[in-house]
């Protein structure tokens, strides 16, 4: 397919270690040209939702990048207000409407609801249907703590292919990370260069990694940029990244990873700039009333 390396996920399919991320409802109009300079560029990894309101978007550009179905992973996710048997495969039936598809690769609850984790428990056995039916490749989860995953398999058949969750150099997530490995739950990282402290005031803590000068030396070091060295520290961990740009040079700059190696040295010097530092929402406390999100059937 390409020089991208994959991982092999629990239902036998091979994912992409890298793919595009393409959350920015304000720029909505520039998704589908995002999208096709990404696949030009050698992604082959789409991750988009439907609270992210450019299904379609994303489906112009997979149709405009000229390259077969069957060489892209496409993956979306199902919004907390549908969670539910019926809602949950009506859902879906409209993610692959917007996005003009037959089928997509891995879907994904996109978060836990603790408060109603039974509507959890049944739209995952609505992917689990969705599942047998030949209807996606492959099913997951986003945002679960390990308490949420292992809750979830005790009610359920399959486990999680991937988990989708917040990390990046300031926010490490290692017990999860170990608790994903055990279960063989593959971890996608968003937000894996740490966008979100440049969207958030906690920008002024001082806990960006972009801008930490340990990530700029070891970028002077190896001829990187920080985004790419940031983003080799999370291959050689074994975690999928979907890095989120809609300008081409830096699309093509995210996916440039694998000529270049970081020594352990420089592992354990990143491995040493966790601060514990979320900057997304907590999934303990996360409602779909957090968002505000209403989604156009």
């Amino acid at each position: 397919m390409n020089d991208i390396p994959s991982l092999k996920l629990n239902t036998g399919i091979s994912m992409p270690c890298v793919g595009l991320g393409v959350l920015d409802r304000a720029n909505r109009d520039a998704t589908a040209s995002a999208v096709e300079a990404a696949i030009a560029a050698g992604y082959r990894l789409i991750d988009t939702a439907a609270s992210y309101l450019n299904e379609q978007e994303v489906g112009e550009g997979l149709a405009r990048s000229g390259v077969p179905r069957s060489e892209l992973f496409v993956t979306t996710k199902v919004w907390m207000t549908d969670y539910g048997a019926d809602k949950t495969l009506r859902a879906f039936d409209a993610s692959l409407r917007r996005l003009s598809l037959d089928y997509v690769d891995l879907y994904l609850l996109h978060w836990p609801v603790p408060s109603d984790f039974e509507a959890t428990i049944t739209a995952y056995k609505a992917l689990e249907k969705l599942l047998a039916e030949g209807r996606v490749r492959a099913i997951g989860v986003s945002n679960f703590g390990a308490a949420h995953l292992r809750t979830l398999m005790e009610r359920t058949d399959i486990v999680p292919a991937v988990n989708q969750v917040e990390l990046n150099p300031s926010f490490q997530q290692r017990e999860l990370r170990k608790a994903n490995e055990q279960f063989g739950v593959v971890t996608q990282a968003w937000s894996p260069i740490g966008g979100g402290f440049r969207r958030s005031a906690v920008q002024a803590s001082g806990d960006d990694p972009i801008g930490n000068p340990v990530i700029a030396g070891l970028a002077d070091k190896h001829g990187r940029t920080p985004a790419q060295v940031i983003l080799r520290w999370h291959i050689q961990n074994g975690v999928a990244v979907i890095p989120k740009s809609f300008n081409p040079n830096r699309i093509a700059e995210n996916i440039d990873l694998f000529g270049f190696e970081l020594p352990a040295e420089d592992m354990a010097a990143i491995d040493a700039l966790d601060k514990g530092v979320r900057t997304g929402p907590d999934p303990e406390t996360t409602t779909a009333a957090t968002f505000g999100i209403v989604i156009e059937v």
